[in-house]
């Protein structure tokens, strides 16, 4: 993506192996692993949180826009929050998902709503139709999240991740207009 993504408060950017101790706080947590799909353990330590995300940067230029992994860094002071990606579903055909993992003392402040709703933007910007969400049946957070922005519960399945997921989906008419409230 570039240049990176700009709202009100954050910055959507690539990744960066500098980021790795903030990156830890995000992927090092049970927290916040224990809802990824498919299944991702928690990160246990520096070096490989180094490696994952030189694996990113690594795979971040061969990836058709708007599949990518992006960093969410707070506006006011620079701090990393959080981390966005857009990557196909199984069985990695068509369908493209939108994921948000946000450190949890950043949980609450809206974060993961605002970056979401403008990487979802510039997706549809890129010709993308429609994204999906999947979380785990009792992720009342992500599922909440992904309400806020603007996406709607087209029910469950096991197709994705073999596992049973809640999935959502959003259309660029979706989008509320500029204008409208």
């Amino acid at each position: 993506m570039e240049p990176p993504l700009y709202t009100e408060r954050l910055v959507v950017r690539d990744w960066t192996v500098g980021d790795a101790e903030a990156a830890l706080e995000i992927y090092g947590v049970e927290e916040v692993t224990h809802w990824l799909t498919p299944t991702v353990a928690r990160v246990g330590d520096l070096d490989t949180m180094r490696a994952v995300l030189r694996a990113w940067q690594e795979a971040q230029p061969s990836m058709v826009p708007p599949a990518g992994r992006w960093a969410v860094e707070r506006r006011k002071d620079g701090q990393l929050v959080g981390g966005l990606v857009i990557r196909l579903l199984p069985p990695y055909e068509e369908d493209l998902e939108i994921g948000w993992q946000l450190r949890p003392d950043a949980w609450g402040e809206g974060y993961a709503t605002e970056a979401a709703s403008a990487l979802i933007r510039w997706a549809f910007g890129q010709g993308v139709d429609e994204l999906f969400a999947v979380s785990r049946t009792n992720n009342t957070r992500g599922a909440a999240t992904a309400r806020r922005i603007g996406m709607e519960w087209v029910g469950e399945t096991t197709k994705y991740y073999d596992t049973r997921l809640d999935v959502y989906r959003i259309r660029p008419s979706d989008l509320p207009r500029p204008g409208l409230a």
